[in-house]
């Protein structure tokens, strides 16, 4: 676990420090231009205190034939409470836009996505509170402190 250290340490507190800002300020662009992995995109939200568009770099994990996003630092995550603030409206942008929803996944559902999203988001691993490779009981004990939304196109209810 030790390569792990700096990636925590740039999130200590849950929130990301300035090499942190810095860095997720490069892939949002990286993510958006597509020049990444497939499920790694680029996220628009508005700003809930400014309306400015702020844009986060994220995985999309798929399961199912459906689409989802984690936030990979809980709750706190300044971007959650944006989608919230924004209704779920947000813009995923890899190569070009896709305006859609964000629909927050129940609780009990959440596991298996969980699992998924750390088997695609390498990055999440050092703030995740179980193993990637853990039973979905793991996930489960875990899965209320870690939002999940569904990405739904823009028009659905």
């Amino acid at each position: 676990m030790r390569r792990w250290r700096p990636t925590r340490w740039m999130y200590r507190g849950g929130r990301p420090n300035r090499l942190a800002r810095m860095m997720n300020a490069l892939s949002a662009w990286q993510y958006g231009a597509g020049l990444a992995p497939r499920h790694w995109v680029t996220m628009e939200v508005p700003g809930r205190r400014t309306g400015r568009a702020v844009s986060v770099p994220i995985v999309v994990a798929d399961l199912d034939g459906e689409r989802y996003v984690v936030s990979m630092l809980g709750q706190r995550a300044n971007w959650v409470a944006n989608v919230h603030a924004a209704g779920g409206r947000v813009v995923l942008r890899r190569r070009r836009r896709e305006p859609v929803r964000l629909v927050e996944v129940p609780v009990a559902q959440r596991p298996p996505i969980l699992r998924r999203h750390l088997a695609l988001a390498p990055g999440a691993r050092a703030h995740a509170p179980v193993d990637r490779h853990a039973p979905l009981a793991d996930f489960a004990r875990v899965a209320a402190d870690i939002p999940v939304f569904r990405v739904v196109p823009a028009g659905t209810r």
